[in-house]
């Protein structure tokens, strides 16, 4: 394996990108201000990001040639999705350094991996269990009670690949539609709010989190982010300090984010940790233009063995709406609205669920 400790980058290097997504397009934007090239790796030959680098590869990720060609191109290799294929990581890995580590997808790809990582580091979960059949399933409802929630060990997000059981539901049924042998059940948290930390770190051990961000999810997609959210900060510290152990744990180099719940209950407020996403998030792009470094430079900052930058809040308040499906069309209204920027991501047709934009506002302070 590469030693990633001794990458350091200077402006003219290339950075390889595994997903042309919007993440991968707004990572080459940020990677071009420093004066870093980026060549995007994706199947999809509609890929947006392409759309923003010189150089793309359009080709699937089993395409052992593909990879290796690509490989020889760049410097560094991250990712804008955590579901990049084991086999491909490990084609990269052996010819340049990829960040994140690869060997971290081993357990940020398994939901039941994640849960016993953090489990391991005396960090609040929700309660939780292996099911691999109707049987184990059955078991775990005795355990856990209800309701739970039901999800896929892999492969899941914005509300795929996981059902909420409530009591009177057919659990055979419920796990036939499933569609998995493996999965993971957890009790359903009775959360007051959902929040996420982003956090950057260094292949030196330098941590920087952004403020905490609040988050309002509708049909299981993110729509709103508020930075800050408005919790003690008392609470605020925990969030980060958690967010923080997460990722120096993991030996992490580059940005994660750690989705967590606000519980409140008779001895005052504690989070969980919900999930953890190793790749810049939806959550933070509110720091675009609410601070005063973004998520994505913060991660070719770190990938590219250059010093973090200390994020600054512009705002008193930053909030960011998901553009999703349709509400792209609404686009010429953002445009005249004060202390607002629209970012579109070039996709093609807007489709329900599909994330086509999304808009910041910032809030300046009081008296400003």
């Amino acid at each position: 394996m590469t030693d990633t400790n001794r990458v350091k980058l200077k402006p003219g290097d290339t950075i390889g990108i595994l997903g042309g997504g919007q993440l991968g397009r707004m990572l080459a934007m940020a990677a071009a201000r420093l004066g870093l090239r980026c060549q995007v790796f994706s199947p999809d030959p509609d890929s947006p990001a392409f759309d923003v680098v010189l150089n793309a590869t359009c080709a699937e990720y089993a395409d052992v040639e593909a990879l290796e060609l690509f490989a020889n191109d760049v410097d560094v290799i991250t990712y804008e999705f955590e579901n990049v294929p084991a086999a491909a990581a490990m084609v990269l890995d052996a010819r340049r350094p990829v960040l994140p580590n690869r060997k971290i997808l081993e357990t940020t790809q398994d939901r039941l991996a994640e849960k016993d990582f953090v489990a391991r580091l005396g960090i609040g979960t929700a309660v939780y269990a292996d099911v691999t059949s109707v049987t184990s399933l059955r078991e775990a409802i005795f355990r856990i009670g209800l309701p739970a929630v039901l999800k896929t060990r892999r492969f899941g997000y914005d509300g795929k690949g996981q059902a909420i059981i409530r009591e009177g539901d057919d659990i055979a049924k419920v796990w036939t539609s499933l569609g998995t042998k493996q999965a993971i059940l957890e009790a359903f948290v009775p959360f007051e709010r959902e929040i996420s930390v982003i956090a950057a770190r260094s292949a030196a051990g330098q941590v920087e989190c952004f403020d905490v961000t609040e988050n309002e999810h509708r049909d299981h997609i993110l729509k709103l982010s508020r930075a800050p959210a408005p919790i003690p900060d008392s609470l605020a510290d925990e969030a980060r300090s958690v967010a923080s152990r997460i990722a120096s744990a993991l030996d992490y180099v580059g940005v994660l984010a750690v989705e967590m719940f606000v519980l409140a209950n008779g001895t005052g407020p504690k989070v969980l940790v919900n999930e953890i996403a190793p790749r810049v998030h939806n959550s933070g792009h509110w720091t675009l233009d609410g601070a005063s470094v973004s998520q994505f430079e913060q991660h070719i900052r770190a990938i590219a063995g250059w010093p973090l930058g200390k994020p600054v809040r512009h705002g008193e308040v930053v909030t960011m709406t998901n553009l999703i499906g349709d509400e792209i069309n609404s686009y010429e209204e953002w445009l005249t609205v004060q202390g607002a920027t629209i970012h579109i991501y070039g996709k093609g047709a807007p489709r329900p669920g599909r994330k086509m934009g999304h808009v910041t506002e910032v809030r300046p302070p009081k008296g400003k």
